[in-house]
C-alpha cells in the first residue's frame, strides 16, 4: 500500500471481524451440542468433564451435522473468502475471485476459574479465526475485580512487538504501537487473521464457561493457479 510518492507500507497485517447472524438463537444450540461432545470425548479420553479448561479434538467440522452446524460453516467460509479477498486484492492476478477455502482443522475451548490458552501462532495453514458461542455479559466480564477490561479477550500481538522490547520510542516509530491489539470476546463474533500472528486467550474466570470455536483454513484457486504478482518498492 502506498502512503504517497515514494512512500510505502510494507507487510500489512489484516484482521478481519464479522457478526453472526441471528446468533442469539444459535449460539444457545451450539453450546448444548458442544457440551455433549465435551462429555463423550472426556469420557473416551478417561478425562474429568468438569475441567476448568477443555480442547476438543481438531475433527469438529465433521461433527457439525446439524442445521446450526452448517449455518456456523457457511458463516465461516463466506467470511474467510471476504477477510483473502480484501487482504489479497493487490497480490492477486487481476479477475482473481474463484476461491476454494479448505478448513483443514476445527476444533472448541472452554475455559472458566482463571483457565487461559498462551501465546501461540498456528502452523500449516494461512488463515484462522476464533468464533464466540458463549461468555459472560460485558458489562459484567469487564467487572471483574483483577482482569478488569483484559478479561477473556483475544490479544494479539503485532510484528512489532518483538522488536518493541527495551526499544527507543518517540514520535518517529508511532507508526509501531500499538504492540498488541484486545478484541473482547462477544457471542456471535468472529475475527479471522493470518495464521502466523501471534496470540493468546487471556484469563478468564466468569460465571458463564468462555466457549469458542476455532479453525485452521488454507486458500487455494479453483482453477489451481495459484501464483501471485511480486511487489518490488521502486
Amino acid at each position: 500500500m502506498s502512503l504517497g510518492p515514494g512512500v510505502h507500507a510494507l507487510w500489512p497485517t489484516p484482521l478481519a471481524i464479522y457478526r453472526m447472524p441471528r446468533a442469539d438463537t444459535l449460539n444457545p444450540v451450539l453450546a448444548r451440542m458442544l457440551a455433549a461432545l465435551r462429555v463423550a470425548q472426556c469420557a473416551q479420553r478417561g478425562e474429568p468433564a468438569d475441567a476448568p479448561f477443555f480442547a476438543s479434538d481438531d475433527d469438529l467440522l465433521q461433527r457439525l451435522r446439524t442445521a446450526e452446524g452448517e449455518a456456523l460453516v457457511r458463516f465461516v467460509v463466506g467470511s474467510l473468502q471476504d477477510a483473502v479477498g480484501r487482504a489479497n486484492a493487490a497480490a492477486w492476478p487481476p479477475g482473481r475471485r474463484s476461491l476454494e477455502v479448505a478448513i483443514d482443522g476445527m476444533w472448541f475451548q472452554c475455559s472458566r476459574g482463571g483457565a487461559f490458552h498462551d501465546v501461540h501462532t498456528h502452523g500449516n495453514c494461512s488463515w484462522s479465526g476464533v468464533y464466540v458461542v458463549q461468555v459472560d455479559p460485558e458489562e459484567q466480564r469487564r467487572a471483574h475485580p483483577l482482569h478488569g477490561a483484559r478479561h477473556g479477550v483475544t490479544r494479539f500481538y503485532g510484528p512489532s512487538f518483538s522488536r518493541l522490547g527495551g526499544a527507543h520510542v518517540d514520535l518517529g516509530n508511532a507508526y509501531m504501537q500499538p504492540p498488541h491489539v484486545d478484541v473482547d470476546p462477544v457471542p456471535g463474533q468472529l475475527t479471522v487473521f493470518p495464521s502466523w500472528l501471534p496470540h493468546q486467550a487471556m484469563p478468564y474466570d466468569g460465571e458463564a464457561e468462555r466457549i469458542v470455536v476455532s479453525f485452521n483454513a488454507s486458500v487455494h484457486a479453483a482453477d489451481g493457479d495459484d501464483r501471485v504478482h511480486r511487489f518490488a518498492a521502486g
